[in-house]
C-alpha cells in the first residue's frame, strides 16, 4: 500500500533541523514527543499544547490560567475537523495559548480522564461524544464542557469563559464546585433481599426487544451503533427460552450489518457506526474492538443457525484484522482513521468508471449487484457498496449457478481490492491496548470454536503470549498501553477483566492450567486494589492509580461490555472452576446492585442480563478426564453453550477435576447444578446427556 509518511518525515527530520517541520514548514510543538498517534497528529497545530501531567497542572496554577482539556482519538472524523478548522487557526491558537493553558488527551490512552469529563459534558449539555472540550480550574475541576465546535463558536465560547474567569471567579467557582459534586455523585449500592427470577430475566427481554428494528436491523433510529453485547444477549435468550422472536431480532441485525455499507465489502471489516437507519452510510473509522466482538458474534451465531454467511464473515473480518491492523509482535493495533487524504471515506467508494474499469465483462454483474448508480450514495458520485439481494436468487436471475456467481463475485472482490490498495489508505493508530487485544484474544477463541480451524487458535495463543510478555508483570500489574517496545499506563479494570475473561477462554480450548492460573491472578489483584473495603463497588481505577478528581465507576454496558460487568462474569466462571463460592458471591453482589437497571434499561445493561441468565438457569459442567481430554473437546466447542463450563485433563490441582481420572480411560462427565450423571467415554452420548438436561 501507499502509505502518506509526510508527518512522520517531519518527526524524523526535526532533529536536524532544529526548527519544525521540513516538509510542510510548521513548527512542531511538545506534542512531537508524545507516544499516542493522535497527540501526534496535533504536533503542528500552533496551538501550545501538552500532554496531561504534572508539568501543565502546574503552569497552570502558576499563572492562575485556566485549562482547556481537549479529548478525541485517532480516528476520530470530527476530531480531525476541529483541529483543522480551529486548532491549526493562528489567531484561535494565538488566543487559547496566551489565556488558557491547554491539554490534549487520546481518550483510548486515557479512558479514566476521558470518563471524568465526559462526565461533565452530560451534566452540563445533556449529551456527549467526541471532539470534546472541557475548561476547568487549574485544580482540574471543570466549569464548562461541550463536543464539536465551528470555530467563531469555538472562539467566542473561549471569550466568554475567560471574561467570566477574570471578572466574577466566585461564579465560576460555583459552578466547578456544582458540576465536580455531580460527577462525583457516588455509585449507588442497592440491596436486594429477593433472589434472581426467571421473571426478571423474562421481562429484562421484554424491555429491551422493544427497541429492535424489525424491518431494518438493529435498534431504532438512526445513528445506529452495532451494541454486539445488546445483540448477543437474544441469541442467549432464544437458547435458554427457544423465543423465535429473539432469534429473529439477532438474525436480522446480523443480516442486515453484514450486507450494509457498514460492512467493507471489498476488503472485509466493519466500520464504527451507521450514520442512516438503512446501515447504507457508515463513519468509516474501523475500530479493533468493534470488530474482535463481531467476529465472536458472527462466529456464535454459525454454531446455532450454521449459516454460511456467518462463518464467511468471521473469516472475512479476521482476514481484515490481520491484514490492517496486526504487528509482527502479535499485538493489535487500535485503529484506522475514517478519512484519507483530508476526505471521509474516500478510501472505499467507487465509480461506475472505477467498477467497470477494474472488473470487465462481469462490471454489470457487480454494478447490479452493489447497487452501483451513476450518481451515487455517497459524495462526488462515489458510491459506498452495498447488497440487498439474496445471492442465490440474483444468480438465478442472471442465468449463474449459485457457484458461478460466488466465484465470480470473489474474483472481482480480489481485483478491487488489489486497485484499492493502490490508494492512499486511512492512517493507523498503532498503539496496541490491553483490553481491546483482550477482545482479538477472545475473538479468535470463538472463531476456533465455530469453525475448528487450528490457525484461529494458534493466533489466540500468540497474542495472549505478546500480552503476558510485554503488559504483564511478575506481580500481576498491567499496563494498557505499547507502542514501539515501550509501555505506559497503568491498566483499568476493562483492560483486568477482558483479559481474565480471555484467559478463561483459552483454557477451554487448551486446557492448560496455566491461563485459569492467571486469570485467578489477574481477578485477585482486582479484588485487592479495584474495590472498596466491603467488595460492593468496583472502580475503574486502582487505589495505586494516578488520582483525579472523582474515582469513577463503569457500571452501564456499551459499545465494550462495561468493566464491572464482564469482571461479574470472571467471577462467576472462576467460581465454577475453582469451586470458590466467594467468587460467586461477589458476582451476585454486583448483579443486586444494578439488578433494577438490568431489567429496565436493555441493550444498556445487556451484559449484566446475561449474567442473570445464567443465575436463573442451572449451570452445566462438562468435565474431561483423562489424556484424550483436549481431542474429545472438538465437537463440543462447537456449539453454543453459553450455560455450560468445559474442563478437562488429568490435572486434579483443578477442584472441578478432582477425583475423576480413571486409568487408561478418557471419560466425560456430565454435571447439571452440580449434579453429575454416570460418566460416558463418546462424546455423542455425553451430548444426549447434555440435551437432556436442558
Amino acid at each position: 500500500m501507499i502509505r502518506d509518511f509526510r508527518f512522520f518525515i517531519c518527526l524524523y527530520w526535526k532533529p536536524i533541523s532544529n526548527v519544525g517541520c521540513c516538509i510542510c514548514m510548521k513548527k512542531l510543538n511538545r506534542l512531537a514527543h508524545a507516544s499516542s498517534p493522535y497527540l501526534q497528529q496535533h504536533a503542528t497545530n500552533p496551538v501550545d499544547w501538552y500532554e496531561w501531567g504534572h508539568e501543565a497542572l502546574e503552569r497552570s496554577k502558576a499563572e492562575n490560567k485556566p485549562l482547556v482539556i481537549s479529548i478525541g482519538y485517532a480516528a476520530c472524523h470530527w476530531c480531525h475537523v476541529m483541529a483543522h478548522e480551529s486548532f491549526e487557526d493562528e489567531n484561535i491558537a494565538a488566543f487559547m495559548n496566551e489565556n488558557f493553558v491547554c491539554i490534549k488527551v487520546d481518550r483510548e490512552e486515557r479512558p479514566d480522564i476521558d470518563q471524568v469529563y465526559m462526565d461533565a459534558a452530560h451534566i452540563i449539555t445533556g449529551r456527549g461524544g467526541w471532539p470534546l472540550n472541557a475548561v476547568a480550574l487549574p485544580d482540574g475541576r471543570p466549569f464548562y464542557a461541550a463536543t464539536y465546535f465551528p470555530p467563531h463558536q469555538w472562539l467566542d465560547v473561549l471569550h466568554q469563559l475567560k471574561e467570566v474567569y477574570d471578572s466574577d471567579f466566585q461564579r465560576v467557582l460555583r459552578a466547578a464546585e456544582s458540576i465536580t459534586n455531580g460527577i462525583n455523585s457516588p455509585f449507588s449500592v442497592i440491596q436486594q433481599e429477593k433472589k434472581f427470577s426467571k421473571e426478571d430475566y423474562k421481562l429484562s427481554f421484554e424491555n429491551h426487544i422493544g427497541n429492535i428494528d424489525f424491518k431494518l436491523g438493529g435498534y431504532k433510529k438512526a445513528p445506529k451503533f452495532m451494541m454486539p453485547i445488546g445483540i448477543e444477549f437474544f441469541l442467549q435468550y432464544y437458547y435458554f427460552t427457544k423465543d423465535e422472536k429473539s432469534l429473529k431480532a439477532f438474525t436480522i441485525s446480523l443480516d442486515a450489518m453484514v450486507s450494509g455499507g457498514l460492512n467493507d465489502q471489498i476488503g472485509g471489516g466493519f466500520s464504527r457506526y451507521s450514520t442512516d437507519e438503512q446501515w447504507l452510510v457508515p463513519h468509516f473509522e474501523k475500530m479493533l474492538y468493534d470488530n474482535a466482538q463481531l467476529i465472536s458474534l458472527y462466529a456464535k451465531a454459525y454454531q446455532v443457525t450454521k449459516n454460511p454467511l456467518y462463518k464467511e464473515t468471521v473469516e472475512k473480518t479476521i482476514a481484515f484484522c490481520e491484514r490492517e491492523l496486526l504487528d509482527k509482535s502479535g499485538g493489535f493495533y487500535s485503529s484506522l482513521d475514517a478519512d484519507s487524504e483530508h476526505e471521509e471515506g474516500k478510501f472505499y467508494v467507487w465509480s461506475t468508471s472505477e467498477i467497470e474499469n477494474i472488473c470487465g465483462n462481469y462490471a454489470s454483474l457487480i454494478i447490479d449487484f452493489y447497487n452501483i448508480t451513476e450518481k451515487g450514495n455517497w459524495e462526488y458520485g462515489k458510491n459506498i457498496l452495498h447488497y440487498k439481494a439474496d445471492k442465490t436468487e440474483f444468480a438465478s436471475k442472471h442465468g449463474l449457478s449459485e457457484n458461478e456467481w460466488e466465484n465470480i463475485l470473489n474474483a472481482s472482490k480480489l481485483n478491487l481490492l488489489k486497485a484499492r490498495e493502490k490508494r492512499i489508505p486511512p492512517t493507523t493508530d498503532d498503539k496496541i491496548l490491553c483490553s481491546w487485544n483482550a477482545l482479538t484474544i477472545s475473538a479468535y477463541v470463538d472463531a476456533y470454536k465455530a469453525t475448528g480451524n487450528e490457525n484461529y487458535r494458534n493466533a489466540a495463543l500468540k497474542t495472549a503470549n505478546f500480552i503476558t510478555n510485554n503488559l504483564l508483570t511478575d506481580n500481576y500489574r498491567l499496563f494498557r498501553v505499547y507502542k514501539n517496545g515501550r509501555t505506559s499506563v497503568d491498566g483499568f479494570l476493562d483492560d483486568y477483566a477482558l483479559l481474565a475473561s480471555s484467559f478463561i477462554s483459552l483454557y477451554e480450548i487448551t486446557f492448560d492450567n496455566v491461563w485459569l492460573q492467571k486469570s485467578m491472578q489477574l481477578t485477585n489483584h482486582v479484588l485487592k486494589h479495584f474495590t472498596n473495603k466491603d467488595q460492593t463497588v468496583f472502580y475503574y481505577t486502582a487505589d495505586y492509580s494516578e488520582g483525579l478528581i472523582a474515582r469513577k465507576t463503569e457500571y452501564s454496558d456499551n459499545v465494550i461490555p462495561a468493566s464491572a460487568s464482564a469482571m461479574a462474569h470472571v467471577l462467576y466462571k472462576l467460581g465454577a472452576f475453582f469451586e470458590e463460592n466467594s467468587f460467586v458471591e461477589i458476582s451476585a453482589r454486583m448483579l443486586t446492585t444494578v439488578l433494577d437497571n438490568t431489567v429496565e434499561y436493555g441493550v444498556y445493561y445487556a451484559n449484566w442480563a446475561q449474567l442473570l441468565g445464567k443465575f436463573v438457569h442451572p449451570a452445566n459442567e462438562i468435565v474431561i478426564a483423562g489424556d484424550k481430554a483436549a481431542d474429545m473437546t472438538t465437537k463440543f466447542l462447537s456449539y453454543y453453550l453459553p450455560d455450560t463450563i468445559i474442563a478437562g485433563g488429568n490435572s486434579n490441582n483443578l477442584p472441578i477435576l478432582k477425583n475423576r481420572s480413571v486409568e487408561n480411560k478418557s471419560l466425560i462427565y456430565v454435571c447439571r447444578d452440580k449434579v453429575c450423571q454416570l460418566p460416558v467415554e463418546n462424546e455423542d452420548e455425553a451430548l444426549k446427556l447434555l440435551n437432556s438436561s436442558l
